[in-house]
Order: structure tokens, then sequence, then C-alpha cells
């Protein structure tokens, strides 16, 4: 166990030891880039802490938090990393940079690259704040789920031993039955006395037939109206006369004589001759025709 320890201890120191070198390399890059955006001295040494103080705790977070708040603090960790390491890469790609002789806002020739890199360089002290905050009270506020004791396992066991089945239980056998066992006497069968009268005879009774019921399905009475099916009969069809076509186009001569021509149409004449509106546009067109052909005349 003690080696163990020391193991796990070595390993810690040397993860240590390998992150702070690491940070020295980092921080000659980052000072540098602070300070061509427009940072001071004093600015410019603290700006390595910024960026690379944030990774160390969003490692550390990492390893405290758990489901949803882990998955934040990886991606925190992820953006910071990417983040220092193109800064790092533009620090290599630019020499002016070394000797601090690069003009202020001036990362890189092309313009849309150099806005890129100078708004990266300015955002990531105030995603620090923002970033860090969150993951310091998502630190405070997690509470770690309980680790099972060994009472609480007993008391589970326990438990489980209370509910088992009836039918796991042994079955209970009769004891056997000794010589030396007191026999109970055998009870002795007592028969009553019968009445030597004989019994009045009674009318035998033949049971009544009973008609089955035969059960048939009913169907629901509703409440709403039918429309009626099949054929109409006879009193219901209307007793006026079939007319002809001709006897149809007299009626709708006589009826629209003194119509005008807008007031001529087949729903007028359906109702001034009571026909179906198939006959009563065919008259419409007709009556139509015929007055056409007299003001041509």
């Amino acid at each position: 166990m003690n080696l163990h320890r020391k193991g796990r201890a070595a390993l810690v120191l040397a993860l240590v030891a390998v992150v702070g070198m690491a940070f020295r390399v980092s921080w000659n890059a980052l000072r540098d880039i602070a300070g061509a955006v427009g940072a001071d001295d004093t600015a410019a040494m603290l700006y390595p802490f910024v960026v690379d103080g944030l990774m160390a705790l969003a490692l550390i977070a990492t390893l405290v938090l758990a489901d949803r708040d882990r998955t934040f603090a990886l991606r925190v960790l992820g953006a910071y990393t990417v983040a220092s390491l193109v800064l790092n890469y533009v620090h290599g790609l630019v020499p002016e940079l070394h000797g601090r002789t690069v003009d202020w806002g001036r990362l890189a020739d092309w313009d849309p690259a150099n806005w890129a890199l100078v708004l990266l360089a300015t955002s990531l002290p105030v995603g620090s704040i923002y970033f860090g905050s969150d993951l310091v009270a998502k630190v405070l506020h997690h509470r770690p789920a309980p680790i099972p004791t060994a009472s609480a396992n007993a008391e589970k066991s326990t438990e489980k031993e209370r509910k088992r089945s009836t039918a796991d239980l042994p079955v209970s056998t009769p004891a056997p039955i000794t010589p030396n066992a007191v026999a109970l006497p055998r009870p002795v069968a007592v028969g009553f006395l019968k009445s030597t009268l004989p019994a009045k005879p009674y009318p035998s009774i033949a049971p009544t037939p009973v008609e089955s019921i035969e059960r048939r399905a009913v169907a629901a009475e509703s409440t709403r109206l039918r429309r009626a099916t099949g054929r109409v009969p006879a009193v219901a069809k209307s007793t006026r006369p079939k007319r002809t076509p001709d006897q149809l186009l007299a009626e709708a001569r006589t009826a629209t004589a003194d119509w005008p021509d807008a007031k001529v149409t087949a729903e007028g004449i359906r109702r001034a001759v009571r026909t179906s509106p198939v006959n009563a546009r065919a008259l419409r067109d007709t009556l139509r025709a015929e007055r056409a052909e007299g003001a041509a005349a």
C-alpha cells in the first residue's frame, strides 16, 4: 500500500513539473502576443496566467464535476487549449514578435487573418472571467454521490434475506407415530331410530318444461333521423305529369317574356318553371339564342 501511494505521489509530482515547464515555454509566446495587441509590461506578464491558468482550472473541474457540468468543463479546456496553440503558432511565424518590433495590432499581413487573431487574443481575458466564475460556482455547488458503507450493505443483505419466497423454505413433514404413543378410541357409529309409520305418499308433480329463450342481437336505436333509402312509395311521388321539352320551352318563353337579358339565368328559369338545374341551363341557352337571333334580325 505504501509503495502504491508513493508511486502515485511521484506521478503527480512529475506531471506538475512537466506542466510547469510547458507553461514557461508558452508564457514567452503569450507575453509577446499580449504586448503586440496593446498590453503594457505588467499586463503582458499576467496574460499567460489568464489563458493557461484557466486551462488548469478547467482540468481540475473535470476531475470534480460529473455529467453535463463535466462536459462543459471539458469544452472550456479544449477551447482554451486550441486558442493557446494558435497564439503560440503565430508567435513562431512572426519573428518581429520576438523583439517586439511589430506594429501594435498587427499579427498577420492579411487583414482578415489579422482581425481574427486580434479578436482572439483580446477576448481570452474576458472569457477567462466568465468561464472561470462559472466553473468555480459549479464546483462549489457540486454534491458528490454518497459512498455506500458497510452498514448500509449489511442492511440491504438482511432485507433481501427477509424477502425470500416461502417456496425456498424446507417443507415440514409430520412426525412418525411411535409405538408408545397413546391411540385414541375409534368412533362408534350410532344409528338414529326410524319411524315405523309409513310415510304419506305425495303426488309426483312433473316439472313444467321451460321454453328456452332465444337470444338475439338487437341493434341500439339511434335518436338521429335516418334518410329514406330504397324506393320511394307511390304516395310520396309527385302527381304532376311529366312535361316534354317543348312544353318546358313554351312555359319558359311565357315566364320570361318581359324579363331583361341580364335576368335570364338558369336559377331564375328553374324557379319560374320549377324544373331541374340541367333543364334550366338548357332552357337558358335556348332563350338567349332566340333573343340574339331576334336582335340580329
